[in-house]
């Protein structure tokens, strides 16, 4: 927490370019765009921004907003929610001045800029909030590099630009990552679209990891291990027939789209008789709690490992087994409710797409929809350091 001397001295600085002032207790809009800017960090002050709400812009005095759990809990929300991509780190803490209450919001520098909401660019430069430029945004980008940590974010040795599937850029990606109004101004050349998501290394001409796994047709020439394995046993056991097997396998915004597609019209479904004139269908397993836990598997993988996510179904349960335990802050102490990104780039996209509706949320979800369906709760295996694993038992008809 700021000491009560550090709180006064952003209170009253007017100047700085790392401090935003609003006497708005529910402006999300403009709470995200200032969250944006500070993470994007333009000015490349390497210190963490300041969002301080309940108070007078221009004198820097509180104003007695009613700071209560909901509005800390809100903004606290706007970590997860998916608008401000990558996700932004954050601290949302209330405080009382001089009898009054007043929330801030500490916003650290992104890892990986340029950051977005809602597919804008903001940055903050001196008392300047703005869209960034293209300029603008090339700089974020080129300085990514230097900063780079995770796996997806690394340029992909030997790859080059011929390997990505433009069209697929194009017309499917860049219209759900950036706003219409952005992009009919857009007139950049393509390694730069490509660089400001994170998908291009522009110092070093060649597409990142994450570039190469969301849009190379042929991703498995350089991660082997980058597909989903399927296979159907007749029994309980891997010992039993094999009834069906499949490679889902390409760039990951097709191999999603296939299995969705699979899942729904592959995955067990029967029809229970319940009188001579009427019938009905029953999933024995939730479409929707199945393509959670797939998700999960394919974002928090090891792209790393040679092994493949694991999709089995027995007669009696689907497992699915991803290479890479958990990762960061999330420990076998604190799953599920605490999380951490591996790759957040791929993470990224798979919420501009539409498979991940709020970070953090997919186990929830998955549990809450086999509840609904009847099928007992998942087993998770999270305590080993090379693979996660969850097993889904089939629901008992009646």
């Amino acid at each position: 927490m700021l000491s009560k001397n550090e709180l006064g001295i952003l209170l009253a600085d007017m100047e700085s370019d790392r401090i935003e002032r609003t006497v708005s207790i529910n402006n999300t809009d403009k709470f995200c765009e200032a969250i944006c800017a500070f993470s994007n960090d333009f000015p490349n002050n390497k210190q963490n921004g300041y969002l301080i709400i309940g108070v007078d812009d221009k004198t820097g005095i509180p104003v007695g907003s009613l700071i209560t759990d909901n509005v800390l809990k809100n903004l606290a929300a706007i970590r997860d929610d998916g608008n401000v991509l990558p996700k932004p780190a954050l601290i949302v803490q209330r405080y009382e001045v001089d009898g009054q209450a007043i929330a801030v919001v500490e916003v650290l520098p992104s890892l990986f800029p340029p950051v977005r909401y809602k597919g804008r660019v903001w940055i903050r430069n001196g008392p300047r909030k703005a869209i960034a430029t293209e300029a603008e945004e090339r700089i974020l980008s080129e300085r990514r590099t230097s900063s780079a940590k995770t796996f997806d974010a690394l340029p992909c040795a030997g790859s080059k630009l011929e390997d990505l599937n433009l069209d697929l850029f194009k017309f499917t990606y860049l219209p759900n990552a950036i706003d219409s109004e952005t992009l009919a101004k857009n007139h950049r050349e393509i390694k730069s679209q490509l660089a400001s998501l994170r998908l291009y290394d522009l110092p070093y001409d060649s597409p990142t990891n994450g570039g190469i796994i969301l849009l190379c047709d042929n991703a498995k020439y350089y991660f082997m291990g980058a597909y989903v394995q399927y296979v159907k046993f007749s029994g309980i056991g891997m010992d039993s027939e094999i009834l069906n097997e499949k490679e889902f396998v390409g760039d990951l915004i097709s191999v999603m789209r296939q299995l969705d597609d699979f899942v729904k019209n592959n995955i067990e479904f029967k029809s229970v008789y319940i009188s001579a004139l009427k019938e009905e269908v029953q999933r024995m397993y939730p479409f929707k709690a199945i393509r959670e836990l797939l998700n999960n598997a394919i974002m928090h993988r090891n792209y790393e490992s040679n092994a493949p996510v694991k999709f089995y179904e027995f007669t009696d349960r689907i497992e699915i087994t991803n290479p890479g335990g958990l990762y960061g802050a999330a420990t076998p102490d604190n799953f599920p409710s605490q999380n951490d990104y591996r790759n957040p780039i791929l993470a990224e996209a798979l919420k501009v797409l539409g498979y991940v509706n709020k970070f953090n949320r997919g186990v929830d979800t998955a549990k809450s929809e086999l509840k609904q369906n009847g099928n007992p709760e998942p087993i998770f295996t999270y305590n080993l350091p090379l693979h996660f694993s969850v097993v889904i038992y089939k629901k008992e008809l009646r």
